[in-house]
């Protein structure tokens, strides 16, 4: 009954709601009357609402025909896949492949996909992280290099020359030369970390993305550069690490500013390698030595921070006292000896024997060996020594007269020769000079080395001895007797020989009597008896026409032989027709008839 009574008032309501109701104009009623909604049958909705709803659906449903890029939520995780909810009219799947990189992943979690399937064979829509992920990447990649925005990035592994980094989702490469300023020996160490670097190169035809750590800490150490640049001063001391070492120095990284200390400048004492005192990476105090105008190229030092070691020197060395020292250099001139660290000495080659002759200091020392010398001068303000180790045995010389006498023979080793003569040693110390004359009583010798060789042993006697001058005169050919004494009488003037003819030369030819003479035959002496002349290899007699035993020359003639036979029968010639004519001679009487009978015969009596 309550309820008849309900629908009683809304009817008498409505009743006199129609009765209170204007009556329209019925031309009003046609022009505004909606045909549309009167044949559709459906009522009318306002257009403001119908704006309101197209909104709504704008702005939180997706049109999974468009294929671009959207963000979905998290909604669920299963073992193999993640339930994402984009607004559309299902959820997506994503396999939890594609978010390896985030094993941290979780309901709620905001994740760009792209639409890779509307619709599957199970009516699923299927969705694309990683799709997303690197259309999105590319889009970041570029922005940050057109930007040149810091980006960060994951160290996934090395490879060949450089790292593989992850930006955005994109492998990158990192170049070897651009992870850090200073050589990298240790890539493994940069693995698995996440830093930050700027794309300097994108290849858009392959896809490739060049970054750079290195530009990072490039542009910071411009500035700590430019601040450190502005502070520097000659003295100061500054602590820097090794950043790399070479033959002539170490360059020293103080905090984006590199400076040298060259070799010299690493210790007082001296060393082969600057390795032998710093290594790398390795950090030190160095004081500035100078620096050019604009302080690009900065001189720093070591040793300068430590005392100079002749100022440490021991008071008590002087000149005359024993040293013993390590051979550090070796010259052609002498050796360094370092008797204390940073102290060095020189011991010349001359102080190294009391031989005189050239040699060098090879022939002594060598490096590394330990020596003992005696310090010969010394200068403690310009830091400079002078040693000798030849003064630690007694000097030969002193008692020479009585070991070599003038006219003693002794047996000696050639050290040496020169165009004029041979040197020969006879003990350490003692050299004595054979002058090229004194080599050989019958050889004619243009240069030593035709008669010895160094190292030979050679018979010697003294000639002459200068005890000031420390100089010896020796000779070789008065160990033996002058052949020339019995070639004197053997080759004597007119004596005659038979030899062969040795060479031809200019102005005649030379024949060999023996080992030791060699005589000349002038050219005009050459001739033969028949009026030919004899010729190289021809064999004859010939006759000493000249012997001069001071020059040691001998000249012989074939011609000679029967010139001088000729010579005698024409002597006896003239000789025995002499004779004759004496005997031959008219007497008194003969010449009177002849006369008688000239006078006759001009008289013309008969």
């Amino acid at each position: 009954m309550a309820e008849d009574k309900k629908e009683a008032e809304v009817t008498v309501e409505a009743t006199q709601a129609k009765v209170q109701a204007p009556v329209q104009d019925p031309q009003e009623f046609l022009e505004n009357f909606n045909w549309t909604k009167y044949e559709q049958g459906i009522e009318q909705v306002d257009d403001k609402k119908l704006q309101e709803f197209e909104t709504l659906v704008a702005e939180n449903f997706v049109d999974t025909m468009d294929e671009e890029v959207v963000t979905g939520t998290v909604v669920y995780i299963t073992d193999r896949e993640a339930i994402i909810d984009i607004n559309a009219k299902s959820e997506g799947v994503i396999s939890l492949n594609e978010f390896r990189y985030n094993p941290d992943l979780k309901v709620g979690d905001k994740v760009e996909v792209l639409i890779d399937i509307r619709e599957d064979k199970s009516g699923q829509l299927v969705l694309s992280h990683r799709k997303a992920r690197t259309i999105m990447a590319w889009d970041r990649v570029n922005a940050a290099h057109d930007k040149e925005e810091i980006v960060n990035g994951f160290v996934k592994c090395r490879t060949k020359g450089g790292m593989i980094v992850d930006v955005f989702g994109i492998e990158a490469f990192l170049p070897g030369s651009q992870i850090d300023v200073k050589p990298i020996r240790d890539y493994d160490q940069y693995v698995g970390k996440t830093m930050e670097f700027k794309v300097v190169k994108i290849n858009h035809e392959f896809k490739n993305v060049v970054v750079s750590h290195k530009a990072l800490i490039e542009a910071d150490i411009e500035e700590q550069k430019k601040e450190i640049i502005g502070q520097l001063e000659k003295g100061q001391v500054l602590e820097g690490v090794v950043k790399n070492i070479t033959s002539y120095g170490v360059f020293i990284d103080l905090g984006g500013v590199d400076g040298l200390v060259h070799i010299t400048d690493l210790s007082w004492s001296r060393i082969n390698h600057p390795n032998e005192v710093v290594e790398l990476d390795q950090k030190l105090n160095v004081v500035i030595l100078d620096f050019d105008d604009n302080k690009s190229r900065i001189q720093l030092g070591l040793k300068q921070l430590e005392k100079h070691p002749w100022e440490a020197l021991s008071d008590e060395i002087k000149i005359g006292d024993k040293v013993k020292g390590k051979v550090v250099v070796i010259a052609d001139y002498g050796a360094f000896i370092e008797v204390a660290e940073g102290v060095e000495g020189l011991i010349h080659v001359s102080e190294m024997s009391w031989s005189t002759h050239l040699r060098s200091a090879q022939d002594f020392v060598k490096v590394g060996d330990q020596v003992e010398a005696v310090v010969l001068t010394m200068d403690r303000e310009d830091r400079k020594m002078s040693l000798g180790i030849k003064q630690m045995t007694p000097d030969p010389w002193t008692d020479i007269t009585t070991k070599y006498p003038l006219g003693s023979k002794h047996e000696g080793i050639v050290r040496n020769f020169t165009n004029f003569g041979v040197f020969v040693e006879l003990e350490e110390g003692i050299d004595g000079l054979i002058y090229i004359s004194d080599l050989s009583w019958t050889k004619k010798i243009k240069h030593p080395s035709e008669f010895v060789t160094v190292g030979d042993k050679l018979e010697v006697e003294v000639l002459e001895l200068d005890v000031e001058g420390r100089k010896l005169s020796l000779g070789h050919k008065q160990t033996t007797d002058n052949p020339w004494d019995k070639y004197e009488k053997e080759f004597a003037l007119d004596t005659t020989h038979t030899a062969t003819i040795a060479e031809v030369v200019d102005k005649g030819a030379t024949i060999d009597f023996n080992e030791d003479i060699q005589a000349f035959v002038p050219t005009r002496h050459l001739e033969k008896e028949d009026g030919s002349k004899l010729g190289k290899g021809d064999s004859a007699e010939f006759k000493i026409i000249e012997f001069n035993k001071e020059f040691k020359r001998v000249v012989a003639s074939h011609t000679a032989l029967f010139k001088e036979e000729e010579q005698r029968n024409v002597k006896a010639a003239v000789k025995k027709a002499a004779a004759q004519a004496d005997e031959a001679k008219p007497t008194l009487g003969d010449a009177n008839e002849a006369l008688q009978a000239l006078k006759d015969k001009m008289e013309g009596k008969k």
